[in-house]
């Protein structure tokens, strides 16, 4: 478990996610600024989020499920229209 945690910190760092890590400490700042909690939690929920390189679609929760269709092809006849 340890080792997990380990490399969701250390490992697939790109620009998005040091982006999204910023904006977290960003939003942290303002909060302590402003003396506002909801948004010093609301910084830190974004700042653990890109620090485990997490989102909303880490469930897989964000995609449809695939439609199965278990229906067979029917011929189709065509008329000639004059």
């Amino acid at each position: 478990m340890i080792i997990k945690m380990k490399n969701a910190l250390l490992q697939h760092w790109h620009i998005f996610r040091f982006l999204r890590l910023a904006l977290g400490i960003a939003i942290i700042v303002q909060g302590v600024m402003g003396k506002d909690g909801l948004f010093i939690l609301a910084g830190i929920l974004f700042t653990l989020l890109a620090l485990f390189n997490t989102g909303c679609c880490a469930t897989g929760g964000c995609y449809p499920e695939a439609k199965k269709t278990t229906s067979t092809s029917k011929d189709i006849s065509y008329e000639e229209v004059v």
